[in-house]
């Protein structure tokens, strides 16, 4: 029987968390700042692994400090799903079927929000005979 601390999480929510940890900082972290931060049992190694990978994929960016490297993101929370969204339409050949099925999956809220960012404001352009 193993116990919590030993059983293996999937990549994406020990990124998700060394990322939560940079973003609440809001300055840049060693990997061993992250690690307490995280406060987690996760080995500074596998942190510092953590950290690496986010830089390969240019999710964080790092600066020498001393021998190693401190991290901070290098864009907000609402930039990086953003940044996911765009990686995933680019991986599908059909782009409009799958923009289309995103669209079609919106609840109402969603598809009213989409609308009022893509749809100019009516009422803010001028009238005819107006301007």
């Amino acid at each position: 029987m193993s116990s919590d601390k030993d059983e293996r999480r999937p990549a994406g929510e020990l990124e998700a968390s060394v990322m939560a940890a940079l973003w609440a900082a809001g300055v840049p972290l060693t990997p061993g700042r992250v690690q307490s931060e995280l406060d987690s049992g996760l080995a500074r190694t596998t942190v510092t692994t953590i950290l690496s990978r986010l830089h390969e994929k240019g999710i964080v960016r790092r600066e020498r400090l001393g021998r190693g490297y401190a991290y901070v993101p290098v864009q907000d929370p609402h930039g990086l799903t953003a940044r996911r969204m765009h990686t995933e339409l680019d991986r599908d050949d059909d782009r409009e079927t799958a923009l289309a099925r995103f669209v079609a999956q919106l609840s109402p809220d969603d598809e009213r929000l989409l609308r009022d960012l893509l749809e100019p404001d009516l009422d803010a352009r001028p009238g005819p005979g107006e301007g």
